[in-house]
């Protein structure tokens, strides 16, 4: 083959193996140009509840990065699939319900913790102040409502039933049932279920109601911890990467402004998200929020807050034991969020709420 190159074809050969190597350099770094990366992202959200990056989004903290609102959800563990296969750009859900879809090999990523546990954000279980129950055993055989079956309410009952106990086989014939979160307070009341799980908003102007009392609560299990994730598809990270880090880290942002901010500013806020989104919902539960619950700094994720939930798994028999490994499922790469960053105030010019946009 040699006595066919010509100085001439030898040096068009040259030329087309730099152009290829230049080509494959600038789109070996993770993702395509930034204007052509995917700046609007779908998503669902909450009925009555402003979740976190519709609150960067009208602080301003996500910059050129818009959010479209696709319906409202009441499942973790289905808006996480929702992400999964496509149907929308990110979803949030119990660290748990990642772990089951991550060892399904379903292909997504953590990238921010949204939602924990602390003094003031957590979940109770509650009975009927008049209520025969009174310890875990009294459970067996009761209906338990709850959001969403195999994420966090029903591992927080597992745990506590686990406790004080209660055998494998006692445990099964406590019955969890799916109620949707804003009624479960009067299913409660109705004596539809003999204990409701009611947290932040709803579980406060339930107590302020009065006629019920607390059995436990996920803080009186664990204390402080970051108790869910955004995932992302590992696709739309491998294309979006400069998407995703704005995404992120406005999220990061909105964590950290609402911890430092007075609470009552915090609520204002999200009162006025509400009104302006325009999906007919009212605002009189949003004054009793009080925090998001995010332990770590900006929402970085650890190990430990996937490791407890592979083991309590495993120990369920839901997936193999090293199955899934926690550093596996999240990565921290795409929050940027700096210390600097407490100091910045939301933008005059970006006052209005896009949510639902």
């Amino acid at each position: 083959m040699s006595t066919l190159i010509t100085p001439s074809s030898r040096r068009q050969f040259l030329t087309l193996l730099g152009l290829s190597a230049v080509a494959v350099s600038c789109g070996s770094g993770g993702g395509g140009a930034a204007k052509d990366q995917i700046k609007t992202l779908r998503y669902q959200g909450w009925a009555g509840s402003v979740i976190l990056p519709e609150l960067a989004e009208d602080l301003g903290f996500l910059d050129d990065v818009k959010l479209k609102w696709v319906g409202n959800t009441i499942s973790g563990p289905q808006d996480i699939q929702s992400a999964a296969t496509g149907q929308v750009d990110f979803g949030g859900a119990f660290n748990g319900a990642v772990v089951k879809l991550a060892a399904r090999k379903a292909p997504i990523t953590a990238v921010i913790s949204y939602y924990g546990v602390d003094k003031a954000a957590y979940s109770g279980f509650y009975v009927l102040k008049d209520s025969p129950i009174h310890s875990a055993r009294d459970l067996i055989g009761k209906k338990v409502g709850m959001n969403t079956l195999g994420a966090h309410s029903e591992a927080m009952l597992d745990i506590y039933l686990q406790r004080h106990g209660l055998s494998q086989a006692d445990i099964k014939k406590a019955e969890p049932l799916v109620v949707p979160p804003v009624n479960t307070e009067q299913s409660l009341r109705q004596k539809q279920i003999q204990v409701g799980v009611l947290g932040d908003i709803l579980r406060d102007k339930a107590l302020q109601t009065g006629g019920i009392r607390p059995l436990f609560t996920d803080y009186q299990l664990l204390g402080d911890f970051s108790a869910g994730t955004y995932v992302v598809n590992g696709r739309f990270l491998k294309e979006n990467p400069d998407t995703a880090r704005t995404f992120v880290t406005g999220i990061a942002r909105a964590i950290e402004w609402a911890r430092a901010t007075p609470r009552d500013e915090v609520i204002a806020r999200q009162i006025e998200i509400v009104k302006r989104r325009g999906r007919n919902e009212g605002t009189a539960p949003l004054k009793y929020w009080k925090s998001f619950g995010v332990a770590e700094t900006a929402g970085r994720i650890t190990d430990k807050e996937f490791q407890l939930w592979i083991d309590w798994l495993a120990k369920r028999g839901d997936i193999e034991k090293g199955q899934v490994k926690a550093s596996d499922l999240y990565t921290n790469e795409f929050n940027a969020y700096s210390r600097k960053d407490k100091a910045d105030k939301p933008s005059a010019a970006k006052t209005t709420s896009k949510s639902g946009s």
